[in-house]
């Protein structure tokens, strides 16, 4: 049984599926303004992470997440660049699934743009208007919170204490400083659809509840996000689904932020370093390895020394993969566990890994977990055991499949030139002959390769 942290309940709970054997998984997506920051691969690696590993315990997963191409930022962008809201999308939208491409994301099953469903929002918000759960003012219609019993439910505080502090808006025609925008009048230049309240466009809080529940249906299994989403953009779109009488999400889950010098990194705060940039400094599998270090409810420091700690972890990783030329795995295919065999060791690899796993995710420990393998299976070959070094070996290599993370064996071409000369070390070596063997090296490192020992001969690879 797989159990997650609930943020309403506040604990770790068994997930239990509506539909034994599937899983249905809505992720908040991003809102197409700009490049995607740091904080914005965290929760598309976490919530990747979660799919893989559903998927590789045999659950099929229909994985659903949205992208919100209408919204305040993209049209400010639009009028201080002297483009169309269009273009914007166009622009930003490319690059957020360029980094995800490159980070290793799967793609979702389905992306639904918030322009593909303004029809359904405005039957919803005109359903809330004619039960008076949501009201006119002069710049577009409000949803009343009071309307909703249990208000408050994700923040873990009754709506009194919610209301008491927030905000006051001087000159505010809302019924509560907490009721919030379902549709904003149009303004001149500004994209509108029609609607009998009048033209507009949805506000972002009725986005979701709309596509979400219109793609996975009521009583769906898994709502995700970042921990900023959960309030108010979580509890906004349960109470529209409450006020609607529909069953809503079964599970919510929250992933930690990434911290900055102790601050959580986003654009508000305007601390970010775009995703985009990091990935033009690493290797973006580093930063896939970093997130898996750590537990997805904690926050986590993305600095300089932390990415370098995980490059020289990822190295190892791949160094251990050349020694036994393991191939690479992950990529959009979804491994399945119950495909492949688990023979001797590896079984009971694979079951202390998923029994880490299973239980809230447990990722650093999993990994640990692993790494100690890695550890055994050059033991184990260096002792001439080659049976349980290459068990070990391939589970290892399944293992991190199933978290997205692909270790590489193999990255290059070894040319003719460079494969003689480590066949010359080798016979070098072998004749113990070690002058020659220290010349033949620096030839190879003089033609770009890292040179590494083992003991099944010379390995060679590119920085």
């Amino acid at each position: 049984m797989i159990r997650l942290f609930d943020s309403v309940h506040g604990e770790v709970r068994d997930l239990e599926l509506r539909d034994p054997g599937r899983v249905s998984m809505y992720v908040c997506g991003p809102t197409v303004d700009n490049l995607p920051h740091l904080g914005h691969g965290r929760f598309t690696l976490v919530w990747d992470v979660a799919r893989r590993w559903f998927t590789f315990q045999g659950l099929d997963v229909r994985f659903v997440s949205n992208i919100t191409d209408i919204d305040d930022k993209i049209i400010a962008r639009a009028e201080q660049e002297g483009r169309t809201t269009s273009e914007v999308v166009v622009e930003y939208e490319g690059r957020w699934w360029d980094a995800m491409s490159a980070i290793g994301v799967c793609a979702p099953d389905d992306s639904p743009h918030a322009t593909a469903f303004v029809t359904e929002m405005v039957d919803l918000i005109s359903s809330f208007l004619a039960s008076d759960v949501a009201y006119l003012t002069s710049d577009g219609v409000y949803f009343d919170v009071s309307r909703v019993a249990d208000y408050g439910l994700l923040a873990g505080q009754p709506l009194e204490s919610l209301r008491a502090g927030a905000r006051v808006e001087a000159n505010d025609e809302k019924r509560s400083p907490l009721d919030f925008a379902l549709w904003k009048n149009a303004k001149p230049g500004e994209p509108s659809w029609a609607a009998p309240f009048g033209d507009g466009r949805p506000g972002w809080h009725t986005e979701c509840v709309v596509m979400s529940l219109g793609l996975l249906g009521e009583g769906f299994d898994l709502h995700c996000g970042g921990f900023d989403l959960k309030f108010p953009h979580h509890e906004n779109e349960r109470a529209q689904a409450v006020a609607a009488g529909r069953e809503f999400a079964r599970h919510w889950a929250h992933n930690g932020w990434v911290m900055v010098g102790g601050e959580k990194m986003s654009k508000s705060l305007g601390n970010f370093t775009s995703l985009t940039d990091l990935l033009s400094r690493t290797d973006p599998r580093a930063y896939r390895l970093l997130v898996l270090r750590s537990h997805y409810r904690s926050p986590i420091e993305v600095t300089p020394s932390t990415i370098a700690d995980a490059e020289r972890a990822l190295a190892r990783l791949d160094s251990f993969a050349r020694r036994f030329a393991l191939p690479a795995l992950a990529g959009e295919r979804l491994e399945v566990g119950a495909h492949h065999p688990w023979p001797g060791e590896a079984l009971d690899l694979y079951a202390r890994v998923a029994s880490n796993m299973d239980d809230d995710l447990d990722t650093p420990l999993a990994v640990a977990q692993l790494f100690e393998a890695v550890g055994a299976a050059n033991v184990a070959a260096d002792r001439g055991d080659e049976g349980t070094a290459h068990e070990l070996a391939v589970a290892v290599n399944l293992l991190f499949a199933a978290m997205g993370l692909a270790l590489r064996a193999r990255d290059d071409e070894v040319d003719p030139q460079s494969a003689e000369l480590v066949a010359r070390r080798d016979a070098a070596r072998t004749a113990r002959d070690w002058a020659e063997a220290d010349r033949l090296r620096d030839e190879l490192v003089a033609l770009g390769w890292v040179v590494e020992d083992s003991a099944s001969g010379t390995l060679i690879h590119r920085p």
